[in-house]
């Protein structure tokens, strides 16, 4: 009877341990965490995360870009996954900022991804803050550590040559469709 109890206690013990092995979802977005990326993985670690993708780093050299520390990111296929912006500059101890969600398979537990519209912002997170600028609508969550651009296009006119008017989360249309979706990782760097 002992032997009994200790294989069953044996198996028990290992269909416990190989359920607590699932690997992550590659596309899922969770506080800290993008997919296999962590906001504490350096940039020195970029290329191991992503061996079977590609990453494209711009240099300094890069005279007609804006930002030179953007790090983009593409399956072998070449569709865009990410652009990475690093804390520090050429730094290869540095870690990750910002990341802008490009591929819309990157999702929240909620769903939300960058092929998203402001519904799915709006019923799903507070809306820390709304700032008006030139060309977009720029909405801040921060329980999820993100802000999305809506072009001011999908705006009433009385917005969309003005930065003077405050945009509240009433003047945008639940259809309004997500332009940009940003991570901002704020760590001590």
């Amino acid at each position: 009877m002992a032997k009994r109890m200790l294989k069953i206690l044996l198996i028990s013990l290992l269909l416990y341990s190989c359920q607590k092995e699932q690997k992550q979802d590659p596309f899922e977005i969770t506080n800290n965490r993008i997919g296999l990326l962590t906001n504490e993985i350096q940039i020195k670690e970029l290329d191991s995360i992503y061996a079977n993708d590609s990453i494209a780093k711009r240099t300094a050299g890069d005279q007609f870009l804006n930002n030179v520390n953007e790090i983009e990111i593409y399956e072998k296929g070449g569709t865009k996954l990410l652009v990475l912006e690093a804390h520090k500059e050429s730094d290869p101890l540095s870690t990750i900022e910002n990341i802008q969600i490009v591929d819309p398979r990157y999702k929240t537990a909620s769903g939300l991804s960058s092929d998203g519209v402001f519904k799915d912002i709006k019923d799903h997170y507070n809306i820390s803050k709304i700032n008006n600028t030139l060309s977009t609508a720029v909405i801040f969550v921060d329980s999820i550590q993100a802000y999305f651009t809506i072009d001011k296009k999908e705006l009433s006119k009385k917005f969309q040559s003005t930065t003077d008017i405050e945009i509240t989360a009433t003047d945008i249309p639940d259809s309004a469709k997500i332009k940009h979706f940003w991570i901002s990782w704020d760590t001590a760097n």
